[in-house]
């Protein structure tokens, strides 16, 4: 799978980047066609409790699946879009093999 990062105004640290591709990498444990991941990192309104936003777009055969999540850091708005995806593939797969 090939990861795309793009943190919008301001600069991901080695740190985050690598938290990230460890954890997207695992999504391959469960449906192993996923062509790419877009990942797309941004606060909104500093001042709130939950500014930190990630959005990642998986891409997949078939229809992509997209996932928007919000977090006090982007460590845990991962964990959420991570585990909402995992669920989301899950599906996928066994609608797949229904048909």
């Amino acid at each position: 799978m090939k990861i795309n990062l793009q943190a919008i105004g301001f600069s991901a640290g080695e740190s985050l980047e690598k938290y990230l591709t460890e954890k997207l990498e695992k999504l391959d444990n469960f449906y192993d066609q996923i062509i790419a991941a877009n990942v797309f990192l941004k606060e909104e309104n500093a001042s709130e409790k939950d500014s930190k936003i990630i959005e990642i777009l998986l891409e997949v055969p078939g229809d992509d699946i997209v996932v928007s999540k919000k977090g006090e850091s982007y460590y845990e708005a991962t964990d959420l879009a991570v585990d909402t995806l995992k669920r989301l593939i899950i599906k996928k797969k066994e609608k797949m093999s229904k048909k």
